[in-house]
C-alpha cells in the first residue's frame, strides 16, 4: 500500500481522531466539479483512452512542466508543436521517462494525486519506478480497453454529480449537445469563458469579434451590438446547461465608464490600433459589463486573475498555450474591484467568485472584501496553491474574516480526468484536519464541525454555482 488511510490528518492524536471521524461522513459524498478543463468530446464519444501516456501525462501540465524544468523536452513526451510534424514517439517510452523521473514529484500535490490514481483506480500498490514502469504500463493499458475505464463509466465510478468544462464563447457546444441527446444521465455542463472576445491582447481577437457577429447576426461594429452579441452567446450557453462564466484576466482591474466613453473605447479597440493601456481599460470595463449580464441572466461569475501567461516565449511560439509556463504575479483587489463593486457588489442577484494566485491577499484583501459584500465569495486555492499546504493556509487566512459561508467549497480545475477524485479527496481531508484542530482547541463544537464539513464538501458549491 502506498497511501496511509489517515494521510494529511493532524499529527496530534486527539485532532487526528476527530479528523478521521469527520472524514468518514464525507469521503463517499458525490463529487461536484463546477470548474475544470476536461474535454467534452470524451463524454460525447465515450471512446477508450488511447494509452496510459495519453491519459495521465500528456493532458497534465503539472506533470510536464516539472519534467521540462529538469531538461526533458516536450517533444520527447509526445507533445506536438503547433507547426510542422512532430517526431513519432512511442507512448511506452514516454511512460518510461516519466517513471524514471517520478522522484521529481516528491513532496508535491501531483505525487499525492498520482499515487491515489495508481492505487485506487488500477490496484498498483508499489511506488512507480524504472523497475516497474513496463509492468505498470501494461496493467493500465489493458484496463483502459475495458468498458469500466471509458469516460462515462469513470464519471459514474467517481460518483461525480456534475462536471463543468470551460469553453470558448464561439464554441458550437456540439459535444455537449451530443452527450445530452445520447440518453446518458451524466451532467457535463459548459462554462462561458469570454477571454477571446474581451481581451484585445488575445491572439486572433479581431477575427473572433467578426465570428461573433456572424454567429449572432448582431452588428458588432457598434458597442450596443457587441454587448447584445455577448448576451446572445451567454443565453445559448445557458440553454445548454451552463450555470457559470469564467474570466482569466492578467489583473483584477475593473472600470465603470459612461456609455459614450465605453463606446468610444470599443471603437478604438476594434480599429486594431489600441495601446496596452487602452486594452487594460477595456478588459476592466468588460468585467463590469459581465457582472451586469450575470445580474440579468443569473450565471455565476468567476474571475481568475494574476497569471502571467506564456512566460516562456520560445515554448509558447513552438507549442502554444497551456504548456506549464504560466507564472503567478502580485495582484491588487481592493482598489481594482471598487468600480465593479460600487455598481453591483450589493446586488444579491450576483454571485461573483474571486480566485487568486497571490496568497498575500487572502487575509489582507480578499477575506475582508468577501466578508462584507453580499455578491462576493472566495474561490478555493487555485493552481499553484491547490496543495495540502495551500488549502490549509487558505482556511487559516480566510476563515478569521470571511468565515466558512463566504467560500464556495472546492473545485479541481483539472484537465486530467483521473485526478478528479484524488484532488477532491485531498481537499476533504484538509478541511477535516482544519475543523478537527478547531474542535480540539475548543473553538468549535464537534457537532458544528460535522455540519460545516458537509457544507464545505457539497452544500456551498451547489448553492454558489446554482447546481
Amino acid at each position: 500500500m502506498i497511501l496511509d488511510p489517515k494521510r494529511l490528518f493532524p499529527a496530534e492524536s486527539k485532532a487526528r481522531s476527530i479528523a478521521a471521524k469527520l472524514y468518514e461522513t464525507v469521503r463517499n459524498l458525490p463529487i461536484i466539479s463546477p470548474h475544470g478543463h476536461t474535454d467534452p468530446r470524451w463524454f460525447a464519444e465515450n471512446e477508450p483512452f488511447a494509452n496510459p501516456t495519453a491519459l495521465l501525462i500528456q493532458p497534465d501540465h503539472y506533470i510536464f512542466r516539472m519534467l521540462y524544468s529538469q531538461g526533458i523536452s516536450l517533444e520527447s513526451l509526445g507533445i506536438s508543436p503547433l507547426h510542422g510534424t512532430a517526431a513519432s514517439v512511442d507512448p511506452k517510452e514516454v511512460w518510461r521517462i516519466f517513471a524514471k523521473n517520478y522522484y521529481l514529484f516528491r513532496g508535491t500535490p501531483t505525487r499525492l494525486w498520482l499515487d491515489y490514481s495508481l492505487e485506487n483506480q488500477f490496484g498498483l500498490t508499489k511506488r512507480l519506478s524504472s523497475e516497474n514502469a513496463d509492468e505498470y504500463y501494461e496493467v493500465i493499458a489493458k484496463k483502459l480497453q475495458t468498458a469500466e475505464f471509458r469516460p462515462r463509466s469513470l464519471y459514474e465510478q467517481f460518483n461525480i454529480e456534475v462536471l463543468s468544462t470551460t469553453d470558448s464563447p464561439l464554441d458550437t457546444l456540439e459535444y455537449h449537445k451530443a452527450t445530452r441527446e445520447s440518453g446518458w444521465r451524466g451532467r457535463i455542463l459548459p462554462t462561458f469563458r469570454p477571454d477571446s472576445l474581451v481581451d484585445a491582447d488575445y491572439i486572433g481577437f479581431l477575427d473572433n469579434i467578426q465570428k461573433l457577429g456572424q454567429i449572432t447576426g448582431e452588428d458588432i461594429g457598434t458597442w450596443k451590438g457587441y454587448l447584445n452579441a455577448l448576451r446572445n452567446r451567454r443565453a445559448f450557453f445557458k440553454s445548454m446547461g451552463a450555470t457559470a462564466t469564467d474570466q482569466g484576466h492578467p489583473t483584477a482591474l475593473t472600470a465603470d465608464l459612461d456609455p459614450n466613453a465605453a463606446a468610444s473605447l470599443y471603437t478604438r479597440i476594434l480599429s486594431g490600433r489600441s495601446v496596452p493601456e487602452e486594452q487594460e481599460l477595456f478588459r476592466a470595463q468588460m468585467l463590469t459589463e459581465m457582472a451586469g449580464m450575470s445580474v440579468e441572466d443569473g450565471l455565476t461569475m468567476q474571475l481568475h486573475p494574476g497569471s502571467v501567461r506564456n512566460h516562456n516565449r520560445q515554448l509558447y511560439e513552438r507549442f502554444g498555450r497551456d504548456k506549464g509556463a504560466d507564472i503567478p504575479s502580485p495582484t491588487e483587489y481592493v482598489r481594482a474591484l471598487q468600480p465593479l463593486l460600487n455598481r453591483y457588489g450589493n446586488d444579491q442577484r450576483l454571485t461573483f467568485i474571486l480566485f487568486t494566485l497571490d496568497e498575500t491577499t487572502f487575509s489582507r484583501e480578499l477575506a475582508p472584501l468577501a466578508g462584507h459584500y453580499p455578491a462576493l465569495k472566495l474561490g478555493p486555492p487555485w493552481w499553484f496553491h491547490d496543495s495540502p499546504e495551500g488549502m490549509m493556509r487558505f482556511r487559516e487566512q480566510a476563515t478569521e474574516t470571511a468565515g466558512f459561508y463566504n467560500t464556495v467549497g472546492f473545485n479541481d480545475d483539472t484537465r486530467a480526468l483521473l485526478s478528479i477524485p484524488s484532488r477532491h479527496d485531498v481537499a476533504r481531508r484538509i478541511d477535516c484536519a482544519f475543523l478537527a484542530r478547531l474542535v480540539s482547541e475548543h473553538r468549535l463544537d464537534e457537532e458544528e464541525a460535522f455540519e460545516v464539513i458537509q457544507d464545505l464538501t457539497v452544500n456551498l458549491v451547489r448553492k454558489a454555482y446554482k447546481l
